[in-house]
């Protein structure tokens, strides 16, 4: 029998299930799976432990038994990444003795398997367009965008999708949006469409809404016809229906792949990691600077945001080989340079691992001279062209820059530039606020609020590409800063991905679960 454990930051072990007991072999193949719910943002350290259970237990449901009673076998210990980064999905582990003593004897091997479960990989990608929109701006017209939500068995509505929003138009069409079986639930569960004015205070106005199945909406692509929005009425009486009409210009049913399937069939995620060197950090030799490398191994702010994130995301890129760059720094050649190679080499801007990152950091303190301004542009510049050039040799991978930064950006426009090109790219940007200062600035290029960046010449970006948490609020709460970091990455990987149409290399369907 083996008995699976995650195991806490505390290092306590939590029992996640077992399996059934096989009797009398030494080669035993188990069929029962353990559920194990798969958080991409975090580290997942998994420990099993292999048990001879007594014949006199054989009758004794496995959950009953207690595990003193029987004869320990071996443990063996990895992520849960480590396996689903595997393209078989199965990852082959030795067999150690209690905490990882190691005996002369062959204590055997345990191969884990994982598969993923979901109920099906159904979605369906729709174009919506509405008519003769009721204007609810005094001095402009209505900036609209649609927001979707299941109705739930309780009568209440859960959101699951919304669009863009689109300025100043009575008749929009919007991007297509996906929506999946595990959002809609059936093609005859009801959906609620509203309808609102954007107002970037966040109180938008409703314009009017529709409830539709998405065999409604089939319905509505197929006769080509639209629905009227309706207005709730405020007495109680029957809703007003209005002018305005919503239509589906666009209606196919696809195979949606998930996160998972592209992981385990060779796609990666590529880390790159761009520090701050601007003066307002204040002197690394001072304990109340934010670059002080404290002597007793506590870690400041940038080794923290490194680490955590490092430790996360290392798994799933194969040759562990990572750029790291500083920016505002005066280098050794006496200029202030805004991407300069974090390791002091002319030549090469990677490093060995999260460990040459972070000791590249350290060294850069001691030969790099804080200065200023802070400027984004030049760092997105350099990292965008190598997920462009990769493009070229393939299109297995996805590159992850991690800028950290304590300051206001002195070239807004210039970055949001930068990051509207870097929205065609396999590319997203992480950053993180360190310190006390304002950072309203990071928040509009997280893009978060609906209203997608726009370039100096008008482009609007094709996807968000950017999450930004300051630090200050994640140490104050019960999420990692790689927890909050990373946990829109997957979702920004896969608008990609389908938005290109690529799909995992090799793909086989499977059932559920750990075994």
């Amino acid at each position: 029998m083996v008995v699976v454990f995650a195991k806490k930051r505390d290092g306590k072990l939590e029992e996640l299930g077992r399996t059934e007991v096989i009797f009398n072999s030494l080669n035993p193949v188990w069929i029962n799976k353990v559920t194990i719910a798969y958080h991409f943002e975090m580290v997942q350290p998994l420990v099993f432990y292999v048990y001879d259970v007594d014949t006199k237990y054989h009758n004794i449901p496995v959950q009953m038994l207690n595990l003193k009673d029987q004869d320990f076998l071996g443990e063996a210990n990895c992520a849960l990444s480590e396996i689903v980064t595997k393209n078989s999905r199965s990852l082959t582990l030795n067999l150690q003795g209690k905490n990882a003593r190691r005996g002369v004897r062959n204590l055997g091997t345990l191969t884990v398997h994982a598969e993923e479960t979901f109920a099906s990989r159904t979605a369906v990608e729709i174009v919506f367009r509405c008519s003769n929109l009721t204007n609810t701006d005094l001095f402009s017209k209505s900036d609209p965008f649609l927001r979707i939500s299941r109705v739930v068995e309780s009568g209440g509505s859960v959101p699951i999708c919304k669009t863009e929003a689109i300025d100043n138009n009575f008749n929009p069409i919007w991007k297509p949006l996906c929506l999946s079986m595990q959002q809609f639930g059936s093609k005859d569960n009801p959906l609620i469409i509203e309808c609102f004015d954007f107002n970037s205070n966040g109180n938008h106005v409703l314009i009017g809404k529709v409830q539709k199945s998405v065999a409604d909406l089939e319905k509505l692509y197929i006769e080509k016809i639209g629905s009227n929005f309706v207005f709730p009425s405020s007495h109680r009486g029957p809703d007003k229906v209005l002018k305005g009409q919503l239509y589906v210009d666009r209606f196919i049913e696809k195979e949606q792949f998930s996160f998972v399937d592209y992981i385990s069939s060779g796609f990666e995620l590529n880390f790159m990691v761009a520090v701050d060197f601007t003066a307002s950090n204040g002197d690394p030799r001072n304990r109340d600077s934010l670059h002080y490398i404290d002597p007793s191994g506590r870690l400041n702010s940038y080794q923290q945001a490194i680490m955590e994130v490092g430790e996360v995301i290392h798994f799933y890129d194969s040759d562990k080989r990572f750029p790291a760059w500083g920016f505002g720094g005066r280098t050794m050649n006496g200029g202030v340079s805004h991407c300069f190679n974090l390791n002091g080499s002319a030549t090469s801007f990677e490093v060995e691992g999260v460990e040459g990152i972070m000791a590249a950091y350290a060294s850069a303190l001691h030969n790099v001279s804080l200065a200023g301004p802070t400027l984004f542009s030049q760092v997105i510049n350099n990292a965008a062209q190598i997920a462009g050039d990769s493009l070229s040799h393939h299109n297995n991978k996805y590159y992850v820059l991690l800028i950290i930064t304590d300051g206001v950006l002195t070239d807004i426009q210039e970055t949001k530039d930068a990051l509207v090109r870097a929205s065609d790219l396999p590319f997203s940007i992480l950053i993180v606020g360190v310190g006390a200062a304002d950072f309203t600035q990071m928040e509009i290029l997280d893009a978060d609020n609906g209203l997608r960046l726009e370039s100096s010449t008008g482009r609007v970006a094709t996807r968000d590409i950017v999450q930004f948490v300051p630090m200050r609020e994640v140490q104050s709460g019960q999420k990692s800063v790689a927890e909050a970091l990373l946990e829109e990455l997957p979702a920004q990987f896969l608008s990609y991905m389908r938005s290109r149409d690529i799909k995992p290399g090799t793909f086989t369907s499977a059932p559920p679960q750990i075994s």
